[in-house]
């Protein structure tokens, strides 16, 4: 008997110190600003700590296409979560200048990590060009950004417009930390929201909260689920090449300031671009404006300042062609009156989802159809095989 109890006190006394060490780990989390690009890291460290926050970034080495860097910044955030140091329940994003689009970019990428987002300067501009910009992602994490001009407010009531959780503010140049950390506080990033909204067109980012589409058919239709893609105008480019410009840059011209690896167009970093056909470019605003008039392709004359010398380049103004891109949309929703989990999808076929224990007993109904009368908390799987749909443990 003395040798039992002995063998239970240590196996009690490693439960409670698992206990204690869980506890500890909690208490250290704190809320923490995860920062798109690396390179503005030092900044809202500073900020953050001011307030006892973190601040994340992904690796300075991460690169290669856009998605890629979502997805390293999302690494970084679930590491930080995972060793107790980020509260998963105030993660918040930030991005300033160049990189605010993707600050957008990455809300809509992957819509259930974060607790609100702020977009300093910049324009969301290309994150709308990128066709992969859904108002819908938007519903449970609000974003503020701070316009750096004026008529930004034009484009961010176009954005309101298609559905985006969206505020906007013009503060003249003039950004108060403070404030702006004291507006991301307000918001909470809930485990399980009882009602969700997502759209996605990758597989790779297909998760919503407590859902997780796994399967798609572009041809499993639903009219009452509409895309919000956020709609957009192509605006015209110069044939030169690819090459990146920042949209905050005053001028003079449109400095080219960078170029990808092989480029073989005409081009230089560290060009401007002063005139189109004559017609001079003040800064890369104006740049924007002149294409977004042009509503056919055409040949074109370019100057450039290359140093001391000026550079006369013969080029065309071309419109940028896309295929259309299919997507899949879920929305649900949990009802405590009706116990129910009311679930509708468009071009869907499997989703996991996790039901938590203050949800059960509950119904799940998808697309109109009740599947399942649940009597504990886990995952269900959802398929649709042969236009009927049917739910099973996970396996």
């Amino acid at each position: 008997m003395k040798s039992w109890l002995r063998k239970f006190a240590l196996v009690f006394a490693t439960i409670n110190v698992t206990l204690e060490a869980g506890a500890a780990q909690a208490a250290d989390s704190k809320p923490a600003i995860a920062v798109v690009d690396a390179s503005e890291l030092p900044r809202w460290q500073e900020w953050s700590a001011a307030k006892g926050w973190r601040a994340i970034a992904p690796p300075a080495s991460a690169t290669g296409n856009i998605d890629a860097r979502v997805q390293a910044l999302e690494a970084a955030v679930r590491a930080a979560i995972q060793d107790g140091s980020a509260d998963p329940a105030h993660i918040y994003l930030a991005g300033t200048g160049g990189s605010a689009p993707l600050v957008f970019y990455t809300v809509s990428r992957l819509p259930d990590l974060w607790a609100a987002a702020v977009a300093l300067g910049g324009s969301p501009q290309p994150a709308i060009e990128s066709d992969r910009l859904f108002a819908s992602n938007f519903t449970n994490v609000p974003i503020l950004w701070i316009g750096g001009a004026p008529q930004d407010e034009a484009l961010a009531g176009k954005l309101k417009s298609a559905g985006m959780n969206l505020e906007w503010r013009f503060t003249g140049g003039r950004i108060e930390a403070g404030t702006i950390l004291d507006w991301l506080a307000g918001h909470t990033r809930e485990e399980f929201p009882g009602s969700i909204d997502c759209e996605t067109s990758s597989p790779s980012f297909a998760r919503c909260y407590w859902i997780a589409l796994s399967k798609f058919d572009a041809a499993e239709r639903n009219d009452v689920l509409p895309s919000s893609r956020v709609p957009f105008n192509p605006i015209a480019a110069l044939d030169l090449g690819a090459f990146s410009y920042k949209s905050e840059e005053p001028g003079p011209g449109l400095l080219v300031a960078s170029l990808p690896e092989k480029y073989n167009g005409p081009l230089k970093a560290g060009d401007r671009i002063l005139a189109i056909d004559g017609r001079e470019i003040a800064n890369a605003r104006q740049y924007n404006e002149l294409m977004a008039q042009v509503k056919e392709e055409r040949p074109a004359v370019v100057m450039i300042q290359r140093g001391k010398d000026r550079v006369r380049i013969e080029t065309t103004i071309v419109l940028p062609k896309r295929a259309p891109v299919v997507s899949a949309r879920v929305q649900a929703q949990y009802t405590e009156a009706e116990r129910e989990i009311q679930i509708v999808s468009r071009a869907v076929t499997e989703m996991r989802i996790t039901i938590p224990r203050q949800w059960v007993p509950s119904v799940i109904n998808w697309n109109g159809v009740p599947l399942e009368k649940l009597e504990a908390p886990g995952c269900r799987l959802l398929t649709i095989e042969k236009a009927i749909e049917h739910a099973a443990i996970c396996p």
